[in-house]
């Protein structure tokens, strides 16, 4: 890695942030689920990383209150995994979200009472990023764990 660029979501881009979702179906295999991140793509603020000119991964974030953001989905197209194109998405959202003011970063994911491999490895990378295990519940339903994970970040908070 190294050649990629992280820019704004561009016009008609959403639609290939769905493929890469689509591309994942150990990550993203509900139906459901997809057709609600394709929308929140759309939608939210998104931010891609392009290597070589075309959409390799991207985040979608989403306030949660006045200082705290929220991954709201992320993703990177398999050949791209373990490359750090993840975690360069998630440093420069922090970096914007630092400039803003949020003293906190936040996201869910599938929680380790649920054992899944792939899951595992989510939260692992999330870990490595600074996140920390905040608190399991069933906000997905029963037999779908959720883990909220935090990352407080640097600064004073919202100066405004």
């Amino acid at each position: 890695m190294g050649s990629e660029t992280n820019r704004r979501l561009a016009e008609g881009e959403a639609a290939e942030c769905e493929r890469i979702l689509r591309s994942l179906p150990k990550w993203f295999g509900i139906e459901e689920a997809i057709a609600c991140y394709a929308k929140a793509i759309a939608e939210m603020e998104t931010w891609v990383a392009e290597e070589d000119g075309r959409v390799a991964g991207f985040i979608t974030l989403e306030e949660r209150s006045p200082v705290t953001a929220e991954i709201h989905v992320m993703a990177a197209r398999p050949e791209f995994h373990g490359k750090g194109l993840g975690r360069a998405l998630v440093e420069h959202a922090e970096r914007l979200l630092v400039e803003r003011g949020y003293e906190f970063f936040e996201v869910k994911t599938l929680a380790p009472s649920l054992p899944n491999v792939e899951y595992e490895r989510t939260r692992g990378f999330y870990a490595r990023m600074g996140f920390k295990p905040l608190e399991e519940n069933d906000l997905w339903g029963e037999g779908t764990p959720c883990l909220i994970m935090v990352k407080h970040l640097p600064g004073t908070g919202r100066s405004g």
